[in-house]
């Protein structure tokens, strides 16, 4: 397979992405590979302009690159590269470029290599991918049998790239070292993203807007954006400069403001998620956690140790999501339950010192709610969720009324059992 080390492309400042795939206007996949091309494109100093998803059918697609090539320098498409019939990609660039597709006996060789390294005859079907659109080269591809490909026509240059990521990620790090970083004339975008827990997007705005307003028009300008999810607001600080360090110090200077404005809910200026942060505090202290889950059902455990060395510091967790295990396994008093309802702050608090006492933890969280549809009252209605933290000599039990259908009650909670644990390490 030839390498792609000496293409030469000339300068480029905005880009187009096009997701090709039938699956992708489905529930059932999205397209998550735009998200690491723009990061890259961003790293590089070109701009996106535009993003479209097309589905497995020529006319699409075609349509979509043209649209793409009319707003932007460079066009990246992701997708449409294998061997079936389905797959239109290269059909869709040749139809745009007005070229015919012609077999590249290279590829042909470096395929049917490929398939006698497995001890496999290679599918005839498999030649499809060995076409290129007149004048294109092909773009090496060490992880899968599709190949990449780079054109030029009409004023704009157009990367088709495989779909499946580990194929895709490669190609592109090697297509922006080799090629588009250097002809970029841009500069590269510097980005600081603070987080904020339990607190509405209206109110952290009213927070921070007096304070980042004045930045769109300063030298340099700063953009700002807000990003609301459950339980979670997030302020996006975005600077171009050729100087990034100079980029970097008028973001850090801005995100020290309003870091300290909208004390003590922010919890990271440098993007870090909640169970990051969280995982680290534990971690500086040599804490252990504990966590005991009712309507929950293990989501707080899980957000805990999807952080790389968390067995460092999580115990482990119990879903009591019946009240006969909460009276058995975390020794909740079964007169409490009946006195108070297992959706109570009396109650959880009793699961947070349970689980703290039988997993031998330092700290513990515990969740007991009513996450609906079904369940509520007048006196508890669906979305009521008790959070206790427990340990270190303190506590932290609070009664949320949480809004929204079962998974939009379930994410919050578990938001805010997380940052409970922080504020209760932190004696916030």
């Amino acid at each position: 397979m030839p390498a792609s080390d000496d293409l030469h492309l000339p300068p480029l400042s905005t880009a187009a992405i096009v997701a090709v795939g039938s699956e992708l206007l489905t529930p059932f996949r999205s397209d998550s590979n735009s998200l690491a091309i723009t990061a890259r494109l961003e790293a590089a100093g070109i701009r996106l302009r535009y993003k479209a998803v097309a589905g497995d059918n020529i006319a699409d697609i075609t349509r979509a690159i043209g649209d793409g090539a009319a707003r932007a320098d460079l066009v990246i498409i992701c997708g449409g590269l294998g061997p079936t019939a389905d797959d239109l990609t290269r059909d869709a660039i040749a139809a745009f470029a007005g070229v015919e597709l012609l077999e590249d006996p290279a590829i042909i060789a470096w395929l049917e290599a490929r398939f006698a390294a497995r001890g496999v005859p290679m599918p005839a079907i498999n030649r499809r991918q060995a076409m290129l659109p007149e004048g294109a080269r092909p773009l090496a591809n060490d992880q899968g049998s599709a190949p990449g490909l780079l054109l030029e026509r009409r004023d704009v240059t157009i990367a088709a790239l495989p779909g499946p990521p580990r194929e895709l990620l490669p190609m592109l790090d090697a297509l922006m070292i080799g090629t588009l970083t250097v002809r970029s004339p841009g500069t590269p975008l510097a980005r600081r993203v603070l987080k904020v827990s339990g607190r509405g997007e209206s109110a952290v705005d009213e927070v921070a807007a007096p304070i980042y307003l004045p930045f769109d028009t300063a030298t340099p300008p700063i953009e700002t954006t807000i990003l609301a999810s459950p339980g979670l607001v997030e302020l996006h600080l975005s600077c171009r400069l050729a100087d990034r360090e100079a980029a970097d110090r008028a973001l850090a200077a801005l995100a020290a403001r309003l870091e300290a404005a909208l004390a003590p809910a922010c919890f990271t200026s440098r993007g870090d998620s909640l169970e990051d942060v969280v995982g680290a505090l534990l971690a500086g202290r040599g804490l252990w956690i504990a966590a005991a889950e009712s309507c929950t059902a293990g989501m707080v455990a899980a957000r805990l140790t999807d952080v790389a060395g968390s067995s460092a510091y999580v115990r482990g967790g119990i879903v009591a999501y019946d009240d006969g295990v909460k009276v058995s396994v975390l020794d909740v008093p079964a007169a409490l339950i009946e006195r108070h309802g297992a959706v109570s702050e009396p109650v959880a608090r009793a699961m947070a010192d349970g689980a703290r006492a039988r997993l031998a933890a330092d700290v513990a969280v515990a969740v007991t709610g009513i996450a609906g549809p079904s369940g509520g009252s007048d006196a508890k209605p669906v979305g009521t969720v008790v959070i206790a933290a427990t340990g270190l000599g303190r506590e932290r039990v609070r009664t949320f009324r949480f809004i929204g259908d079962r998974a939009l009650v379930r994410a919050q909670s578990v938001q805010a059992a997380l940052e409970a644990v922080r504020r209760l390490i932190l004696d916030l």
